[in-house]
This record gives C-alpha cells, sequence and structure tokens, in this order.
C-alpha cells in the first residue's frame, strides 16, 4: 500500500493493494435475499421490473460511496462515530437495530446457502445447514491468519456467481429489446408489482453492508496521513465502481433469467426450491446445477461477511467484542428454528427482508447526518447538493420499505 501512496507503483499494482472494502460489501447485493426477490419480479413481471433493480442499485452505490468516504475520512467506522457524537439512548437504539439487521440478513443468507447445498447433494435441510455452518466457519477461522485471505476466497465465490449467470444467460437467449425496454421504461403493472419492488430494494439497499464498508475503510487504512486520503478516496471510488457494478449486473441477470424461463413459459415458480426443480426440464440439468451452484456460493460468502458486519457494528456502537464462533452460533439458531418448524424457506427470507426495511432507515439518516459535517469530514465533507441528493435517495428508499412493511 505505501508504494501504490508514494507513486512508485502504476496502474492495476497500484490499485490492486486497496481492493477488498467494496469487494466484501458487493456481496449483500447478491445473496439469497436478492434471489428470492429477483426471481419473483422476473417470473410475474417478465422484464417490466428491471429498472427497478438498476435503481435499487444505483441508490446502493451511492450510499456505499459514502460510506467509504466517512470511513477513509475518519478513520473510524460509522457505528463508532455514532457512539461519539449522539446520547447513549439513539445508540443503544441503533445498536439493538443493527444487531436485528444483522441476524435478520443471516437468515436469509444461511438458509440460502443451505437450501442450495441441500438441493445439489439431495440431502435434507438439517444436514445441508451442518455443512453450511462447517464451511463458515471454515472461512472465518481463514480471516484469524489475515483479511487478505478471507477477501480473495470472497472473491473468488462471487466470481462463481458472475460466472454461473453468465451461462444461465447463454442458455436462456433473453429477448434483448424487451430487456432494454424494462430498463428504459418505467412501469408498475399493479399493487402488487409496487409491493415486488419495495422488497427488491430492501433487499438491495443493505444496513450491515453500509457499517461494514465504513469500518473496513476506516480500521483498515486509519494509518494513513491526511495528504494521502485524496488519492485513497479516487481508488475507493473505482473498487465501487467495479465491484457494486459488477453486482448490479449479476442483479439484472437474476431477473432477466427468471423473465425468459419463468414468465415466458407461464411457469411461475413458488420459490427457490421450486425454481430450480422448475429449470431442470426447461433448461437441463447443467443450468440448473449452476443456478444451485451461485446459491451456495451466494448463501456462504454472504454470511462469512454478514457474521463480520455484525461483530464490527457491536464493536463500534459497545466497544466490545464477542468471540466469531460464538456469534455464529448465537446467528444461526433462528434458521434452526425455522427449518425445525417446517417453515417454508423462500417466505421466510421473503420476511427476513420485511425485518431490513424496518432496521435501514438508521444507517442511511446517520450517513446523511454526517456527510455533509466539516467537523466530522473535514476536507472531505461531501457538497449539499449531494448531501440533498443522498437524502433524498433515502426518503424514497424509506418510503418504499414502509410501504413493503404495512403491505407485506
Amino acid at each position: 500500500m505505501r508504494e501504490s501512496m508514494h507513486g512508485s507503483r502504476r496502474g492495476v499494482a497500484a490499485f490492486a493493494p486497496f481492493v477488498g472494502p467494496a469487494v466484501m460489501a458487493s456481496v449483500a447485493y447478491i445473496d439469497p435475499g436478492n434471489y428470492a426477490t429477483n426471481f419473483e419480479a422476473g417470473a410475474r413481471y417478465g422484464y417490466a421490473l428491471l429498472w427497478v433493480v438498476l435503481s435499487a442499485n444505483v441508490v446502493a452505490l451511492l450510499f456505499q460511496s459514502l460510506a467509504a468516504r466517512l470511513g477513509i475520512a475518519t478513520s473510524k467506522g460509522l457505528a463508532e462515530i455514532c457512539r461519539e457524537q449522539w446520547l447513549s439512548p439513539v445508540v443503544y437504539l441503533m445498536w439493538v437495530a443493527g444487531e436485528v439487521a444483522a441476524m435478520a440478513t443471516d437468515v436469509a443468507e444461511f438458509l440460502g446457502g443451505s437450501l442450495g447445498i441441500s438441493l445439489l447433494l439431495h440431502i435434507p435441510m438439517l444436514p445441508a445447514m451442518a455443512i453450511t455452518i462447517t464451511l463458515v466457519c471454515g472461512l472465518l477461522y481463514w480471516d484469524r491468519h489475515g483479511f487478505r485471505r478471507t477477501e480473495w476466497i470472497i472473491a473468488v465465490m462471487i466470481g462463481i456467481v458472475c460466472l454461473a449467470y453468465v451461462v444461465q444467460i447463454f442458455f436462456l437467449k433473453p429477448d434483448w429489446r424487451a430487456l432494454g425496454n424494462g430498463l428504459a421504461s418505467p412501469n408498475l403493472p399493479d399493487k402488487q408489482a409496487l409491493l415486488l419492488a419495495a422488497g427488491i430494494v430492501g433487499a438491495t439497499v443493505m444496513p450491515h453492508a453500509l457499517y461494514l464498508h465504513a469500518s473496513l475503510s476506516g480500521f483498515r487504512l486509519g494509518w494513513l496521513p491526511k495528504v494521502d486520503r485524496g488519492r485513497l478516496l479516487r481508488y475507493s471510488r473505482w473498487e465501487i465502481l467495479a465491484a457494486l457494478g459488477l453486482a448490479g449486473l449479476v442483479n439484472l441477470a437474476m431477473t432477466a433469467t427468471a423473465a425468459s424461463t419463468f414468465h415466458k413459459a407461464h411457469a411461475s415458480p413458488a420459490g427457490l426450491e421450486q425454481a430450480y426443480r422448475t429449470l431442470v426440464p426447461l433448461l437441463g440439468s447443467a443450468a440448473a446445477g449452476w443456478f444451485l451452484l451461485s446459491l451456495v456460493a451466494s448463501g456462504v460468502s454472504s454470511s462469512v461477511v454478514g457474521t463480520m458486519a455484525g461483530q464490527m457494528i457491536m464493536q463500534g456502537f459497545m466497544r466490545f467484542r464477542v468471540p466469531l464462533w460464538v456469534r455464529r452460533t448465537v446467528t444461526i439458531l433462528p434458521s434452526v428454528v425455522v427449518v425445525a418448524c417446517g417453515v417454508d424457506i423462500t417466505r421466510a427470507l421473503i420476511v427476513s427482508q420485511v425485518v431490513l426495511s424496518v432496521t435501514l432507515p438508521f444507517p442511511m439518516v446517520a450517513i446523511v447526518w454526517f456527510i455533509g459535517q466539516t467537523r466530522i469530514m473535514g476536507n472531505y465533507a461531501v457538497p449539499h447538493v449531494v448531501v440533498a441528493l443522498a437524502a433524498l435517495a433515502a426518503m424514497l428508499v424509506i418510503g418504499m420499505n414502509v410501504w413493503l412493511v404495512l403491505g407485506t
């Protein structure tokens, strides 16, 4: 990193040491919750809601950029800044909301990954959950030996998800004209589409990803002197654009996959399990297998990142941390209860997104509140125009999520 900041490295070699925070955060945008909402959108409405998927990812990109900027400018995480700037009752409320968000996220991620393993290996859900726990704990153990190893493993898993959807698109041959119209023509066919649009936004703009990105950017790079942070911000913007742009393309590919397969064939699946079983006769076992492989990679990687985010939330708000295996044990309990009680997995995924929608305003409002203040951001405070744009986006997202909660 020091060589890159001092100019002795150029090009990709200079940029590579700083890659990591946005890659880790981007996992939240291709987790099993996104699978559930994107597949439902494509199956029900074809390409009509692609513009919603695109808009949600643009808003997510904006807020992840602001979260990273906050971390780089202050060398602190969002939770730590809230603890320092606000009264204790507000801090406790935000901590509880952040923990609830982390646990709800983990329900979606853990159940999605376990479902993928169950279908891929043809085994019941409980043994599949045991395999998922082993994989996740193994990756968390690797993090003890250096964060770069974990980041590279997560990047490989993201690559698997991306490759899976390249293969899917190759098999599908979507209607490119209809796809373009869906991106360029804002349209909500009915009330149910509005509710689903809110779900897409709720599954895309994730509370724990905002906390995580600010913390990773601030804690890892806090040793840099102030004069070097302008260059670091440029590197961060490029990484965010690449990582979250790729995640956005995967989200669009998910919706296009469902639109091309299920909507055209009038075979709307009732959940991810039925989606897989419907893909087999429609596209063949190879395409369906890639779907499951991507679901497993998505679930395992996002579960690891969700556990790390929960740890950072606790450490930032409350100044203490617990062993990761303890947090991992606590956060999987709701998932075990869901499976043991026979609750529908896709239904549980949707409910988890509703919980996320309730907790989303806390980090979004905090980011909008801090990013324009010179006393906190110093020379890196954002212009008032950007603050106003972020506030408008936050109000729209919060409004849609209120609609989602009321509708659900």
